[in-house]
C-alpha cells in the first residue's frame, strides 16, 4: 500500500509499505531516510482539515486501519513531526492529574503517591475516577451545555443533577472501543465552542460531523487531564509497552536518554578525526557525534538547494540552516505560533 506523509513545511513523501505496518515502523523508516536522530519523540499525526480535527496516532496502530476510516472527499493527511508530550505523563504524572480532578476508590488509602496513580490506571482491578465540568455540544443542535462529567472504567458519564454521583443521576455519554479521540485544531471557528480547548470522539465508521461527540474544557490543563486519562483507559498497558519498547534489551539505558534508531543497532559510532580511527564507547559522545552528522547532512542539503537559487539565497546560509530545524517556523502569525506551542502540551522547552 502506498501512503503519503507530509512534513511541517507541507512537502510530502510517498512510501510503499506492507499492510501490517505500524505508525512506529513508518516513523523509523522516515528517520532513516531523512538522516534524523531518533530521540523517540517522532510521531505520525492524522489531520482532518474538513472538520478541523487532529490527533497523534499511537505507535502500535496499523496505518491501513487508520486510512480505512477516511472518507474520500475529506482529503485527510498524515504528518510526520515531533511530539515531546507523547509519553510525558509516565515521567511526570503530577502535572497531568491535578488533585481536584482525580479521586480514588474508597478502599484505597487517601494518601496516594503520584507514581502509584499510573499503576492504578494500568491495573485491571482499580481505576481512578476523573471528574469535573465540561461543555458538551447537544446532539443535532448548535448550542453547548455545561455539565459535570465523570470518567470511569465503563465509560464517560455526566450528571443530570449538579455534581451528584448517584447512579440514578448519571447518564452515559460514550465509550471508546469503537471511536478515536481528536483535538480541535481550529478552536471556536468551526464548532462554535465556548472556549478554544475542544476535543471530541469520532466513531471509526462515521457518517460525518453529526456523529461526533464534542466536548470543550475551560483550560488547557483540564483538557490534557481528560485526554490523557482516556488514552490510558483505552489502551492501558499497551501505552506503557510503546513507551518502553525503544529501551528494552539495552542495559543501562535510561528512557530519558535519546538513543539511535533501532534499525541502526548493527552500526557503531566512529571517530576519524585523529591519525587513527577509534570506536566511540561513551554513549553521550556518540549521541553528540550523531547530532553533528545530522546537522552537517542538512547543511550540505541546504548548499545543494541554494546552488540552484539566487545569490541572495546563497548569502543567507544562516537562514537555510535554520529552515532545516524542526523548531524553526519562518514568518508565521501569532495564532499559528500559539497553536504550535499548545500542540506540544505541558513540556518544558
Amino acid at each position: 500500500q502506498v501512503i503519503k506523509v507530509y512534513s511541517e513545511d507541507e512537502t510530502s513523501r510517498a512510501l510503499e509499505v506492507p499492510g501490517d505496518v505500524t505508525a512506529r515502523d513508518v516513523c523509523q523508516l522516515l528517520i532513516l531516510k531523512n538522516h534524523y536522530v531518533d530521540d523517540h519523540s517522532w510521531t505520525l499525526f492524522e489531520q482532518l482539515p474538513h472538520t478541523g480535527l487532529g490527533r497523534a496516532i499511537e505507535d502500535h496502530e496499523l496505518l491501513v486501519e487508520v486510512q480505512s476510516n477516511w472518507v474520500m472527499e475529506e482529503e485527510n493527511k498524515l504528518y510526520f513531526r515531533k511530539n515531546y508530550a507523547k509519553y510525558e505523563f509516565f515521567k511526570n504524572p503530577l502535572r497531568f492529574f491535578p488533585d481536584h480532578m482525580i479521586s480514588f476508590p474508597s478502599e484505597t488509602n487517601a494518601a496516594v503517591s503520584h507514581s502509584a496513580i499510573l499503576q492504578m490506571f494500568l491495573s485491571s482491578s482499580t481505576y481512578p475516577e476523573i471528574h469535573g465540568y465540561l461543555h458538551a455540544k447537544e446532539q443535532g443542535k448548535k448550542s453547548w451545555k455545561k455539565l459535570y462529567f465523570l470518567l470511569r472504567r465503563s465509560g464517560l458519564y455526566f450528571s443530570t443533577k449538579g455534581t451528584s454521583k448517584e447512579p440514578r443521576h448519571l447518564q452515559f455519554f460514550c465509550e471508546f472501543s469503537n471511536s478515536d479521540m481528536y483535538m480541535s485544531l481550529t478552536g471556536k471557528k468551526i464548532s462554535g465552542a465556548p472556549t478554544n480547548y475542544g476535543f471530541c470522539f469520532k466513531p471509526n465508521k462515521s457518517g460525518g460531523t453529526r456523529d461526533l461527540k464534542q466536548l470543550c474544557a475551560d483550560d488547557e490543563q483540564s483538557r490534557t487531564c481528560w485526554m490523557t486519562a482516556i488514552r490510558l483507559l483505552k489502551y492501558g498497558m499497551q501505552l506503557y509497552q510503546n513507551y518502553m519498547q525503544p529501551y528494552q534489551g539495552r542495559s543501562g539505558c535510561s528512557p530519558l536518554t535519546p538513543m539511535r534508531s533501532i534499525s541502526e543497532n548493527s552500526l557503531v559510532a566512529m571517530d576519524f578525526s585523529g591519525h587513527r580511527s577509534r570506536i566511540i564507547e561513551n554513549p553521550t559522545e556518540a549521541l553528540s557525534v550523531a547530532v553533528e552528522e545530522g546537522l552537517a547532512w542538512r547543511r550540505r542539503g541546504c548548499l545543494r538547494l541554494n546552488s540552484h537559487s539566487s545569490p541572495i539565497a546563497m548569502s543567507n546560509m544562516g537562514m537555510s540552516i535554520h529552515r532545516s530545524q524542526s523548531w524553526f517556523h519562518h514568518k508565521i502569525s501569532r495564532e499559528e505560533a500559539q497553536r504550535l506551542i499548545l500542540q506540544h502540551g505541558l513540556v518544558d522547552g
